[in-house]
């Protein structure tokens, strides 16, 4: 079967040799440098998990879900993410490949599903670094506006009704996406110092609200359950139109649904599976990562969410900042301004690693000739994916900066879910189809805790809105018309040898 061979539906599940893919990573022109440690691949996931979630998530949750219990919430959030953190653990230790989860399902599940999670991947990780480039705006554009600098309304973005361009939005993407070209070293520099200021901003929040915190306001800790009402039609959460079960806030189950709301803010400590191929020693060093620094978010998560509640009662919470006006309430502008200056330098590492995460993945494809093969050529001083950095960097840019985006946040959610069925499923059959694989981290209790992470995520995933799987099914249906006009005609399974092209 040659490249232009005819699509054949027996060969959507053809597998990648794992061998192969290990292989791929020593070809010069093909190979990314190798230069990060677990410390590096834990800053890592603490940058890109550590951002506005912690300063507004839990205050809002607890306000709107929860009430104290949200500290419950997001250890039941951590307990999922723990679950996958256990398989992705595995797998990138087993196939220390540039592609995260698109790698790992070409190992196991085979082509077509491989090029469905790559698909998704990139949706999740271009809208999560827009979404917060976004974000990160709205707190450069406060912080100039009290200082007396205003930008004119058509450079401020799009909001309340008003179109413009954002113009700080589409210079952060840009200046990172500089930075990633010029090599993940670097990246790791950079968001070594963003980490090291975010989370001392976190500690010291968590210490100095702790002398605000009155025990009184924790009463009741689980609030009586309050029926949502549910939405209606597409806004409704899936599971309800399913079988007309209604989501309620506060009780036992507003814990739950909080913890599907609050699984947002642990988004990201998959990204670090994608620097797999980057990292010195990936068989001791990716575990570390991904299950050190998701040890770390989730424990930083638990005290906020216990001191701000402690602080304020969960009923008098403002939504749109509320542990910065809880600081505020007990007299204490100065940790209010302290706050808002963390989240602002945490949402610059968050959007940073989100693109490194999606450029990996773009590579990976490229490099099995499922997108053009020129996207997959290192650069020769930098090492790094630097034409699939720039064309994927340009697009998020112009996406941050012409496009209100609100609405589409909860695709992230769905995406990274998706993944996370994916990556469970893929282990149980490559541990039936590869049991001779040398395996440095094995996942516990297989295939138990593999199930236990794909029940436990599809339960997340019922709880979004009907219109985020409708978006997200089109999304899905678009890459399959370009795998099937594109990917499956040039998929390096269809040329002998296999060897990296050289666009």
């Amino acid at each position: 079967m040659n490249s232009h061979s005819p699509f054949r539906a027996r060969t959507l599940f053809r597998t990648k040799n794992i061998e192969q893919s290990i292989k791929d990573t020593e070809d010069p022109e093909h190979a990314l440098r190798k230069s990060l440690s677990a410390l590096d691949l834990t800053v890592f996931g603490v940058g890109v998990v550590i951002g506005t979630g912690i300063f507004v998530l839990t205050g809002k949750v607890a306000k709107q879900n929860a009430g104290p219990s949200v500290a419950i919430a997001f250890a039941v959030a951590g307990v999922v993410c723990a679950l996958a953190a256990l398989c992705y653990a595995e797998f990138s230790s087993t196939v220390p490949v540039a592609g995260s989860a698109y790698t790992f399902s070409y190992a196991s599940l085979g082509e077509f599903p491989a090029w469905i999670i790559g698909w998704d991947l990139i949706l999740e990780l271009a809208l999560g670094s827009a979404v917060v480039a976004v974000g990160w705006s709205g707190y450069i554009r406060s912080l100039l506006d009290t200082a007396g600098f205003h930008l004119p309304q058509w450079l401020s973005g799009t909001h309340d009704g008003h179109f413009g361009f954002d113009l700080l939005a589409a210079l952060l993407v840009l200046v990172l996406t500089g930075i990633l070209v010029a090599g993940t070293k670097l990246s790791s520099r950079v968001t070594n110092v963003i980490v090291a200021v975010k989370v001392t901003v976190v500690l010291i929040v968590v210490i100095v609200g702790a002398f605000f915190v009155t025990g009184a306001n924790y009463k009741p800790f689980v609030p009586p359950s309050e029926p949502t009402g549910g939405g209606g039609g597409l806004t409704a959460p899936l599971i309800q139109l399913i079988a007309g079960f209604t989501p309620s806030n506060f009780g036992v189950m507003g814990i739950f649904t909080a913890a599907a709301v609050v699984f947002f803010a642990f988004i990201g400590f998959d990204v670090v599976a994608t620097a797999a191929e980057e990292t010195r020693n990936p068989q001791r060093d990716v575990p570390r990562g991904i299950l050190g620094s998701l040890a770390i978010c989730t424990v930083l998560y638990i005290a906020v969410s216990i001191v701000v509640t402690g602080m304020q009662k969960y009923t008098d919470l403002t939504v749109d900042a509320p542990l910065a006006d809880a600081f505020k309430a007990v007299g204490h502008p100065f940790w209010a301004g302290l706050i808002s200056f963390g989240a602002a330098v945490g949402l610059t590492s968050v959007c940073m690693i989100l693109l490194l995460g999606q450029t990996r993945v773009f590579f990976a494809m490229s490099r099995d000739g499922l997108l053009p093969k020129g996207f997959s050529k290192v650069h020769p001083r930098f090492g790094s994916p630097y034409r699939s950095t720039a064309l994927l960097g340009g697009v998020v840019a112009v996406v941050a900066g012409f496009t209100s985006i609100d609405e589409l946040a909860e695709l992230v959610n769905i995406g990274t879910l998706f993944a996370f069925v994916v990556v469970a499923l893929g282990v149980i059959i490559l541990r039936r189809t590869r049991p001779d694989l040398h395996r440095s981290f094995r996942t516990p209790l297989v295939p138990w805790l593999p199930i236990a992470s794909v029940l436990a995520s599809l339960w997340l995933m019922l709880n979004l809105p009907a219109e985020t799987w409708l978006r997200f099914l089109i999304w899905m249906v678009l890459g399959t018309i370009l795998y099937g006009a594109y990917g499956h005609r040039h998929s390096r399974l269809d040329t002998p040898g296999g060897a990296p092209g050289k666009g």
